[in-house]
């Protein structure tokens, strides 16, 4: 099944970024894990690697033992994700990319609050690995989005990317109806 997140992400990396391979769901085993996804720019020595978290009504909302996980969770995802890229891309400029596109906002008495675990997940990166995340969330992650629309707009060849596809379409269906009004 498609998985439409990571198609996004996809996307993204490929066309806006210029990734000549993007791969999803790479299988890690030395370090016991999969990359959502992975994209490699040879031109310019890049790697993104990339967590995708699609949770719309809940925000960000890793679960364990009936209690909030996100901190833990995603530490030592990306944790997994560093050691490996480290490892196979040691001359890579690398860029650790998560995206999801709702963080809600918690009250100040909040006992949980998911803008607080993503400074935690920082806070706990950066003590380790001496190096930053890239939240894609909210206006950002809306933002990429709208990279992606514009770009389906303007290309006339019919794109791969499913997602792009449809992007595609609904921009041209969208200049058709204009034309008929």
């Amino acid at each position: 099944m498609i998985n439409v997140g990571e198609e996004i992400v996809s996307a993204y990396l490929e066309y806006i970024k210029g990734c000549e391979f993007v791969q999803r769901n790479l299988y890690t085993p030395d370090v016991q894990g999969e990359i959502d996804v992975v994209g490699i720019d040879l031109e310019t020595k890049s790697l993104y690697v990339c967590e995708v978290a699609i949770h719309l009504q809940t925000g960000l909302q890793y679960v364990k033992n009936s209690q909030p996980n996100n901190v833990n969770k995603l530490t030592d995802k990306f944790s997994k994700d560093i050691e490996y890229a480290n490892r196979y891309f040691p001359d890579y400029e690398k860029h650790f990319m998560l995206w999801t596109p709702i963080i809600k906002k918690a009250k100040e008495t909040s006992k949980h609050s998911q803008e607080k675990d993503l400074v935690e997940i920082q806070r706990n990166i950066d003590r380790r690995f001496d190096l930053q995340i890239i939240f894609v969330v909210n206006d950002k992650f809306l933002s990429y989005l709208n990279e992606l629309r514009e770009f389906a707009r303007t290309e006339t060849k019919e794109l791969k990317s499913p997602v792009l596809r449809m992007l595609q379409v609904e921009e041209y269906l969208k200049k058709h109806v204009r034309k008929l009004a």
